[in-house]
């Protein structure tokens, strides 16, 4: 009695594409284009999955960045006796708060769109391989 795969990925694709006996079909080469298939699927999760980091770790240091400048603007806040001085210095603190915050806000988006072009740009890549060889595969199965 033949073993039962425990799981799709256990089986042997070959094998099982060989049983349907598709006339004029290269199993052998539709196998490896489903094997670059999925490294491709991978390096794109991979490149994703960096890029998300780099973005994660980015947004953290402007974090960071944002509280030790929030906690000088505080002191400096204080420092100011006037009430017009305070709220001279009040208007040109939010002022560089909200420039900062904008700088930052599209230092990520760039970041953002950069990943997910690249990780596009590799699909998209794959994709018109992929197209390419299943018309070849076709071109040469009409040949048989």
């Amino acid at each position: 009695m033949a073993k039962k795969p425990e799981s799709i990925f256990d089986m042997d694709v070959t094998k099982l594409m060989a049983e349907f006996k598709l006339p004029h079909v290269d199993v052998e080469a539709m196998v490896a284009a489903q094997r670059r298939n999925i490294e491709t699927l991978s390096a794109a999760n991979r490149l994703a999955l960096e890029g998300m980091q780099a973005v994660a770790k980015r947004n953290m240091e402007i974090m960071q960045q944002t509280i030790a400048d929030l906690t000088e603007a505080m002191k400096a806040m204080a420092s100011a006796e006037a009430p017009q001085a305070k709220a001279a210095k009040q208007a040109e603190l939010f002022k560089a708060a909200y420039e900062k915050a904008v700088q930052n806000l599209r230092e990520l988006q760039d970041m953002v769109q950069k990943v997910s072009g690249e990780t596009l740009d590799l699909l998209n890549k794959r994709v018109a391989e992929a197209l390419d060889e299943v018309k070849s595969m076709m071109a040469a199965a009409g040949k048989g």
